[in-house]
């Protein structure tokens, strides 16, 4: 089965940013495909998409799981034929700090791998997986969740708004993730898929905590101005709202 409509795949979006930001793609007439691992919780968000209008539908997707991968990858090219957007949305932070701390001296070889593996390493696999996919639709659009805190420049700028805050587990992941932005859009440079990092911001989200001065509406714009990007876009960028960060 194929559709001339665009399909989105976010993961983590039974809650938060993710559930945001297939609300906001859904309103733009996309179908909008709720990766989550728990069915329950993946369902009850398709129903309130469904009862504001929107085509939703629920895929197991569990990113602690790289098992589950295949059986998206089946799902969606068996319904749909294609996938036009992917937005990586879930990720975790497997440290145990107080906000702002320096935990590089003390960080754990389990607290790294946990965090790397949902943020980096299983991202990376799901989305090769899905590649062939995004390749057939007509202008795929990968978006890759990351964060300010995976910025070098600014984490090694004195002054700027990171500066004293080092969760180094995170922060590394997100970093690590940005460069497979960088090279995953060059290898896609001469395609019409475009891929970006995208910093929601400070957002009220269970990771950001209701101290962040953002709502959750706010935090999803990036993502979908990126998700929807026309031919003349930018690609291999890391972004917050329509400005570019420094890597």
């Amino acid at each position: 089965m194929s559709t001339e409509k665009k399909v989105a795949l976010i993961t983590g979006a039974n809650k938060g940013l993710g559930l945001e930001t297939a609300r906001q793609l859904g309103k733009e007439g996309i179908i909008v495909l709720i990766g989550a691992r728990d069915a329950g919780r993946g369902n009850k968000a398709v129903d309130e998409l469904k009862n504001q209008g929107m085509d939703a539908q629920y895929v197991h997707l569990d990113l602690e799981a790289p098992a589950t991968f295949i059986e998206a990858y089946k799902l969606i090219e068996s319904r749909y034929g294609k996938l036009d957007i992917l937005v990586n949305n879930a990720g975790i932070n497997g440290e145990k700090s107080e906000w702002g701390e320096n935990t590089v001296a003390r960080t754990t070889q389990v607290d790294l791998r946990k965090t790397f593996d949902t943020n980096f390493f299983n991202l990376i696999e799901l989305t090769q997986i899905l590649l062939p996919l995004i390749e057939k639709a007509h202008a795929g659009r990968i978006v890759n969740l990351s964060s300010i805190l995976g910025s070098l420049e600014l984490h090694a700028s004195p002054g700027s708004p990171i500066y004293n805050m080092k969760g180094f587990a995170y922060d590394a992941s997100k970093t690590a993730l940005n460069q497979f932005t960088v090279h995953l859009a060059y290898a896609l440079k001469d395609t019409n898929v475009k891929v970006n990092s995208a910093h929601p911001g400070w957002v009220k989200t269970d990771l950001g905590t209701d101290a962040a001065p953002m709502e959750v509406k706010d935090g999803a714009k990036t993502s979908v101005w990126l998700a929807t990007l026309p031919a003349d876009g930018p690609t291999g960028g890391y972004f917050h709202m329509q400005d570019r960060l420094p890597w």
